[in-house]
This record gives structure tokens, sequence and C-alpha cells, in this order.
């Protein structure tokens, strides 16, 4: 059983097991992985800022830490949850890398998570007149948008 598969049917037993009505679906995108949940039941997960979501991303990424290694991503969603915040976090990471850029003052956007920062390097770095970097020393970090020097 190909690993995709493999983690499709776990994340299906984890909600089954919750008894919640919802189907996990795997679809590969440019970024990796997604397995998206679908159903009327999905409140559970978002709820909270996406709590449930995190939680069960992390079960996932604990239990398959072996298979997928460093260079391979799982994300996990529900009823595009997930997609609609990341798209959220680049369109406002492109509007702060447009605010540095214009003002020349550094701008700052977080806390944000691991996943969270991530989504934003990689939207800063398609400008090559800017960069960002996390600060902070805690799981959540605040990331810093400015013009290059």
């Amino acid at each position: 059983m190909a690993l995709t598969a493999q983690i499709t049917a776990f994340v299906q037993r984890v909600v089954d097991a919750m008894g919640v009505s919802l189907s996990a679906k795997a679809e590969e995108t440019p970024d990796g992985t997604r397995i998206n949940l679908e159903g009327e039941d999905g409140g559970v997960f978002v709820r909270n800022g996406g709590e449930g979501l995190q939680a069960l991303q992390h079960i996932v990424a604990t239990a398959f830490r072996r298979q997928l290694g460093d260079d391979n991503r799982i994300v996990i969603d529900c009823n595009n949850f997930r997609r609609d915040k990341d798209a959220e976090l680049k369109q406002m990471a492109r509007l702060l890398a447009e605010k540095a850029r214009s003002s020349g003052m550094p701008q700052e956007m977080g806390p944000l998570n691991p996943y969270e920062r991530r989504i934003v390097h990689l939207a800063v770095a398609e400008d090559p007149t800017v960069t960002s970097e996390s600060i902070g020393d805690a799981f959540m970090k605040t990331v810093i948008i400015s013009t290059k020097r």
C-alpha cells in the first residue's frame, strides 16, 4: 500500500473512531500531499481557529515521521479550511512585503506556528526585493519582512 493511501486510511480511522461523519480524500499538490476531510461534521476540526485540525496534523506527522522523512509534506485539511487560511496568509505576506518595500520599514507578522511561517516565507521568497526571517524562541514566532540590502 502506498504511503499516501496508508495515511489517508489512518486519518479515516481516526475520524471514524471520533464518531464524526467525514470522509478523507488525498490530493497531490505542488507543495506535497493534501488530505482533505469533507463532510458536514467538519466543524469539529475547524473550531477555535482550527485547533482540532492542528492536533490531527501533529498526530499524523508523529505517526508517519519515519516514512515521510524531511522531504515529504502531508497537510491535513478539513472542508478546505487550511487552503483558505493559506491563501489569506500568502495575501497578507505579499501585502506586508509591498508595504516594507514602499516604506523601507520592516513589517511584522505573527505570532505564527511553523506551518504558517513556512507559508509566509515561501510567499515572501517569490519577491526578490524583500526577505523574511523568524524571530522568537518559542513554538510560535514572529516573521519580520524587510527589504533586501
